[in-house]
C-alpha cells in the first residue's frame, strides 16, 4: 500500500511502522526547500510526506544547524533529496545571515540566496529553550530568543512562496517581541498570514500532549488553515497505539536499548510496581520534593497505555525529568518508543547519535512530522 492509500485510510499506525522509504511515484512537479535550525529534519520529513501524498517530487535546498551529530543524522536520512551535499552545513545561522531586517545584502547572503536559487517553502524551528516554561533562569529574555528573527532575514534574502516557524508557545511573551517583530517584518515584504497561534499535537494524530506555536505566511493565495486542528483532527492516539507493539522487541541496535537507572532510581520503578500506582508518593523522593512543596506531580511517574504521552523531551531516559517510566516494564522509555511518540517512522535513521546522551537530544529536541506535513498538504495544494 503506498503512503498515499495509508493517509487516505487515515492508517497513521502503519506509516509509524514502515522500515524502509517509500519511493515518489507519478511526480508533477519539485518543491524546493530551506530548512533553518533543522535539527534532525522533523519539519523536513513532514513536508517530504505531503510531497509524496500529493505526487511532488521534494528537494532540500539548503539545510543548516549548530551541531554535527544532528547534521549527520539529517544527511543521513535526506541524502536522496539534497541538491548539493555542501549545503547542509554545520554552522550558527550568523555565519549566513549577517545583517539587520531592511539591510541591504551581504556578500555572503547575495552568494547564498545565487547558490540556492528559487524556493518554496522557508522552514525553521529557532532555539526555543529561551522561551520554555522549564527555563527559570532566562525565560522570555534569553539572547538566543532573537535568533527567530533570523527567519524573517532569510525571507528576505531567499524569497520563498511560503513561510513556516515553530516554537514553543512561551515564544509570543518574549520581551523583546521576536514574534511580533517577525510578523510585522514578513507582512511588510508582503507575506499573508495563513496562521499565527497555537497547536495541540496530539488533536492532529501525534500520541502526545505538545502545543506549539506557529507562525505561516505565503505570498501566494492565503491558505485556508486558521482551523488546522479541526480539519485534520484525530481521535486521540493513546501510548498503546504508539509503542506497545515494541514491548518485548529484541534489543539488536542502539534504539531499542533501555537506560540503566541509578540504584535509588531503580527502587522508586520497582515501587511503583509493587504498589501498581503511576504516582510516586512523596516520601520515596528525594529531599527536594519529599520536605518541600511542589507541582511535579508526574516527575518519577508512570505511563499508562491508554493516555497519550506527556511532551517528549530529551530527558526522556531518565524518570526524574518526566512521567517516562514504561507502563509494563521496569523501565524508562527506549530510543525507539521516543521517536514513534515524536511521530518518526521507524525506517528514520537515528544511529549517527551514537550515544544514549546525544540520542535523547537529538530526539526530544525534534519537531513531530505530522504537524509540518498536515500544513504542507495544506498549502501546497495551491501550488500544484
Amino acid at each position: 500500500m503506498s503512503n498515499k492509500e495509508l493517509e487516505v485510510c487515515g492508517d497513521d499506525y502503519s506509516f509509524l511502522r514502515q522500515t524502509s522509504i517509500p519511493v515518489l511515484l507519478n511526480v508533477k512537479k519539485t518543491v524546493k526547500i530551506v530548512d533553518l535550525f533543522c535539527g534532525c529534519g522533523g519539519m523536513s520529513l513532514g513536508i517530504l510526506e505531503a510531497c509524496r501524498y500529493l505526487d511532488l517530487n521534494f528537494e532540500i535546498a539548503f539545510a543548516v544547524d549548530n551541531d554535527v551529530l544532528t547534521t549527520d543524522c539529517f544527511k543521513t536520512n535526506f541524502s536522496h533529496f539534497i541538491s548539493d551535499k555542501n549545503n547542509v552545513k554545520t554552522e550558527d545561522i550568523r555565519n549566513f545571515f549577517k545583517l539587520p531586517l531592511g539591510s541591504d545584502f551581504s556578500d555572503e547572503e547575495k552568494v547564498l540566496a545565487k547558490s540556492i536559487g528559487k524556493i518554496d517553502i522557508l522552514i525553521g524551528g529557532p532555539p526555543c529553550q529561551g522561551h520554555s516554561d522549564l527555563n527559570n533562569s532566562t525565560r522570555r529574555n534569553d539572547p538566543k530568543n532573537e535568533l527567530y528573527l533570523y527567519m524573517a532575514r532569510a525571507a528576505e534574502v531567499l524569497k520563498p512562496n511560503h513561510v513556516i516557524i515553530e516554537n514553543v508557545t512561551g515564544a509570543i511573551h518574549d520581551k523583546n517581541q521576536v514574534v511580533q517583530k517577525t510578523a510585522n517584518f514578513l507582512s511588510y515584504l508582503g507575506y499573508q498570514f495563513s496562521y499565527i497561534g497555537n497547536i495541540n499535537l496530539v488533536r492532529i494524530g501525534v500520541p502526545q500532549y505538545r502545543k506549539r506555536l506557529l507562525l505561516i505566511a505565503s505570498k501566494k493565495t492565503q491558505s485556508n488553515i486558521a482551523a488546522l486542528e479541526k480539519k485534520y483532527v484525530t481521535e486521540e492516539r493513546d501510548l498503546k497505539w504508539a509503542i506497545g507493539d515494541l514491548i518485548d522487541i529484541d534489543v539488536k541496535t542502539f534504539i531499542d536499548m533501555p537506560s540503566n537507572p541509578s540504584a535509588d532510581n531503580k527502587k522508586r520503578i520497582s515501587f511503583l510496581f509493587e504498589k501498581n500506582i503511576f504516582d510516586l508518593p512523596d516520601e520515596q523522593r528525594p529531599p527536594c520534593h519529599r520536605y518541600k512543596k511542589h507541582t511535579y506531580k508526574s516527575i518519577y511517574g508512570r505511563l499508562r497505555w491508554e493516555f497519550p504521552a506527556p511532551t517528549i523531551t530529551s530527558g526522556f531516559y531518565s524518570m526524574c525529568m518526566g512521567r517516562y517510566v514504561h507502563p509494563e516494564r521496569q523501565r524508562t522509555l527506549t530510543g525507539h518508543e521516543a521517536a514513534r511518540i515524536q511521530f518518526f517512522p521507524d525506517y528514520f535513521d537515528f544511529t549517527p547519535a551514537k550515544r544514549r546522551t546525544s540520542l535523547a537530544t537529538i530526539i526530544g529536541n525534534a519537531v513531530p512530522p505530522k504537524m509540518s506535513y498536515v500544513i504542507a498538504r495544506e498549502i501546497l495544494q495551491y501550488d500544484i
